[in-house]
């Protein structure tokens, strides 16, 4: 639906705001200066934490010598007369500096989600031949600029702690056959994709060419600037369906890479989904932090309360959604009680993961749910710039919370490091975007839809 009076549309340039850019920076020097104190105070050793460790390894292996008919991570046993062996300690025998590669890796994680999902928004909005978002688009353009960033660090992450972060590959260097002592079904039986060669590939190849696509959708965009017509704008769609396609299998392919794996025995087919979800959420939010804050400060005119009303729309939409998968993965393990999948959840439920666990739902699903639910809600700048930002810390707990259990388990500790490297990151990823938005023009006058855009009404 759209307004019927008529409304000028000017070119709108942004050239950059101090106070914004000051911002940015002093989370990046505060968010350094935090990392390092982290890194300086953590811990170098922990022999307490490797004995109670040890102890409980043996206390596991006394549960299975008592039951070996129950495999714990080989048969699957649904009415299991002894319960599972308490959870063996992912950090113990790990060096202190897990823990800053567990850091990094979470991080860099977290913001690829954010730049590729915002990416994977734009493609959408080509594909579903969407016009409403045309008005913000540069916005939407700009929040993918950080993703060569975050893929380079995470990347390189990847290939320096693999051995330190991911107890499959730990297990690969062993070379163990059937038979031998320490030899692990599963871990084997999952070996051809569980491998160093399949994992760096992956690692490698998924963000270069999401890169690649999302700078050949730039290019297209800015040749629409310069010429016009309805050439680049029919190359986008094209380029945007590919882009889409490859998007929702290699988004999989890369989750079971690096995030399920580090739980290597653990099993969950709808993990994938859950990651598209954490990321697609957290990306709305960017977005609309951006398109609000340039509102605050006179930008993005023909932005109205219709289009932060359809944005509030979106975040609320999806935040049920990913409550709907949160709810189904624990649901569907829960009831079929297999060993190796309620591990999972068993971990992430004991004492030091356990108000995670909880505050991650509350902020990713509760606190959406019932504070986005009416029309004046998600048309109030204040109450939805509030949510998005609760929101997107939500999200980043919930990566936090997938990452840190399985790969360094009691290593762990929110401390000077954790919120050193998310203030980093951050700033970072806040200094690139607003340096992109100053590049091109903030509003896209050749784009055929940008008329419909400025005219765009919810009908509510």
């Amino acid at each position: 639906m759209a307004h019927g009076h008529k409304i000028e549309i000017k070119p709108e340039f942004f050239a950059g705001n101090k106070k914004a850019t000051k911002f940015s920076l002093i989370l990046i020097v505060l968010g350094l200066l935090l990392t390092i104190i982290g890194v300086v105070t953590t811990p170098k050793t922990q022999p307490a934490k490797e004995e109670a460790a040890t102890h409980q390894h043996d206390a596991n292996h006394d549960v299975a010598d008592a039951a070996p008919h129950l495999n714990y991570y080989g048969d699957h046993q649904v009415n299991h007369p002894l319960p599972p062996p308490t959870p063996e300690d992912a950090g113990a025998h790990k060096p202190w500096y897990a823990r800053v590669y567990a850091n990094i890796f979470a991080n860099s994680y977290f913001f690829l989600l954010i730049s590729s999902l915002s990416l994977f928004f734009l493609a959408l909005q080509y594909v579903a031949n969407a016009g409403w978002t045309t008005v913000f688009k540069r916005v939407i353009e700009a929040a993918t600029k950080f993703l060569p960033i975050a893929a380079g660090v995470f990347i390189l992450i990847l290939i320096i702690g693999k051995t330190d972060l991911f107890h499959w590959a730990h297990y690969e260097h062993e070379g163990l056959k059937p038979g031998d002592a320490g030899y692990d079904k599963i871990l084997d039986g999952k070996s051809w994709f569980l491998n160093s060669s399949f994992f760096i590939g992956g690692i490698v190849l998924i963000p270069l060419i999401w890169y690649l696509m999302g700078n050949k959708l730039n290019s297209l965009s800015k040749k629409e600037d310069a010429e016009g017509g309805l050439t680049p704008f029919k190359k986008s769609i094209r380029w945007s369906a590919g882009f889409t396609v490859f998007f929702a299998f290699s988004i999989s392919v890369l989750s079971w890479l690096a995030i399920m794996s580090i739980d290597a025995h653990w099993y969950s087919t709808i993990f994938s989904v859950y990651n598209f979800a954490t990321g697609f959420v957290a990306a709305l939010c960017v977005i609309t932090l951006f398109v609000l804050y340039l509102k605050s400060i006179g930008h993005l005119q023909l932005v109205t309360d219709e289009h932060i009303h359809d944005l509030g729309k979106f975040i609320f939409a999806f935040s049920i959604f990913w409550g709907y998968i949160w709810i189904a993965q624990l649901l569907l393990i829960w009831y079929a009680h297999i060993p190796e999948e309620v591990y999972y959840y068993q971990v992430r439920l004991m004492d030091q993961w356990k108000p995670y666990f909880y505050i991650n739902l509350a902020l990713n699903f509760v606190l959406p749910f019932f504070a986005l639910m009416t029309r004046d809600a998600k048309r109030n700048p204040r109450i939805l710039a509030t949510v998005a930002l609760l929101v997107l810390l939500g999200h980043w707990i919930d990566v936090y919370l997938m990452v840190m259990p399985g790969s360094i388990g009691s290593l762990a500790n929110l401390g000077f490091l954790e919120v050193g490297m998310l203030l980093l990151f951050s700033g970072a990823f806040i200094y690139l975007t607003l340096i992109a938005l100053t590049k091109r023009a903030l509003v896209a006058m050749n784009h055929p839809y940008l008329e419909e855009s400025a005219h765009h009404d919810v009908g509510v």
